[in-house]
This record gives structure tokens, sequence and C-alpha cells, in this order.
């Protein structure tokens, strides 16, 4: 089995970012974002109302506090305010979750965090922090080998990005970087094949990283997004994968 999540409620004001309805037909799990990196309380609303009737399980995106940089941009946040920053986030999201007849059922963090935390066992331990003190049944996404896994004993569910370029240890390779997110459908296809499959991914080098993902990220504000997931969501389902949410 594997999952197929998306990032999506990324807009602000009259500002869209990607298509999330389109997408929402294919994935099963959706990322929204829940204010500090994108998203305002409308979108946020309307983004869960879409998910709760498309049977698409919502999971809290939750960033670092930079609307302005998108939530790529790497903070050093004392360990109580990030706490209780992303448990602002989480309650704010299931909130309006629940009006709308769903929940909140996982927690991804979002660009810069997302990373920081793979590395940052104190960083790590504060995110873990607010999950634990909301609802420490919620799982929490993250690459294999991060530092939540030094710091909580929360459920971690490893995840796979089809799109984006590995390094030979298995990190991310910075979106700074030329190649970092890949746009080719055959060949984000494959790779979504091979993670699910085989467990493994080629890295920049040619090297062969084991991931053991449960879910695979798909880029809402990857340019042909659509289009990307309907391809690897096929690919998957001819393969005999079975695509079914985590959570």
């Amino acid at each position: 089995m594997i999952d197929l999540n998306a990032d999506l409620g990324e807009g602000f004001g009259p500002w869209r970012l990607g298509d999330d309805l389109a997408l929402m037909s294919v994935i099963t799990s959706a990322n929204v974002a829940c204010g500090f990196h994108a998203g305002d309380p409308l979108i946020l609303r309307r983004t869960c109302a879409a998910a709760v009737e498309r049977d698409v399980v919502i999971g809290a995106q939750v960033s670092y506090r930079d609307l302005a940089g998108f939530g790529r941009r790497e903070m050093d946040v004392a360990p109580e305010e990030l706490t209780a920053e992303v448990l602002y986030q989480i309650a704010a999201l299931d909130g309006i979750a629940r009006a709308e007849g769903g929940r909140v059922r996982y927690v991804k963090p979002h660009g810069a965090l997302y990373n920081r935390i793979v590395r940052d066992p104190v960083q790590a331990g504060a995110v873990a922090s607010a999950i634990a003190a909301y609802d420490p049944s919620l799982p929490v996404l993250t690459l294999p080998g991060s530092a939540l896994h030094q710091v909580t004993d929360l459920t971690i569910v490893h995840e796979a990005f089809a799109d984006r370029a590995y390094t030979p240890a298995g990190a991310l390779v910075s979106r700074r970087e030329p190649g970092a997110v890949i746009h080719d459908v055959e060949r984000v296809t494959r790779r979504a094949l091979r993670m699910a499959v085989d467990g493994v991914v080629e890295a920049v080098d040619g090297t062969e990283v084991r991931l053991d993902a449960r879910s695979i990220c798909l880029h809402g504000d990857t340019p042909g997004a659509v289009e990307l997931a309907r391809s690897v969501r096929e690919a998957l389902e001819k393969a005999g994968v079975s695509v079914e949410p985590f959570a």
C-alpha cells in the first residue's frame, strides 16, 4: 500500500497556487497549509470542505511563521515559541476541519521546518511537543532518518518525494540547486514506482538510497502537478500497488 499526498490550500486572498480540486481527485491525503506560510481562513475552510466531500484525509501542514518567504527560509525559533506556534496551527486547522465534518488526521511540517527537524533534535522536539500536547495519536510525516526518531514516541510515517532530487545521504537537494525539482512526467512516474515497489530512489550521484516510504508526496505548486499525480497513480495501480491513506 502507498499513500499519495500533496500540499494544498496554499493560496492567499485572491492569489491561488495550483489546482487543488483536480489534485483531490487523485491523492489520498491533503497537507493543508495552516496560515503561517500560506492560506487564509476562507481558503482553509474551502479546502477542508472539499477534502471532506471527496473523502481525502486532512493533514496539518505546519511551518515557520514566514508568509513572505513561503515557509522556505530557515529560522532559529526558540523551542517554547516553536511549540506554541505549531500547536496554534494544528488547533486552528482542526477546528475548521471539524466545522466542515472532518478532522486533522496527521501532521506534516512544511519547507524549511521540514528539512530542519530532519537534522535538528531541538527543533524536532519542539514540533513533537506541540503534536503530543494537542493529540498524541496524530502521526507525523517526515523523511526516514529524521531526528524525530530520537526525541519522541509519536507515530512517525516515512515519506518520499517523487518530484524532488535526493542527495546520497537521503536528504532532499536544496531548491537553490539546479535540478532540485523534477518536472518530467515519465521520470517522476518511474521514480514513484521504484519508491513504492522497491523502496529505493536514485540519488543525484547515481547511487541508490533506501526509503521504505508509506507515503509519496507530489507538490501541488510544481508545474503540471495534476498531470504528474494522475500519471503516478495510474502507474501504481497498474503495478498492483494499492493507493490508500496511511491515517
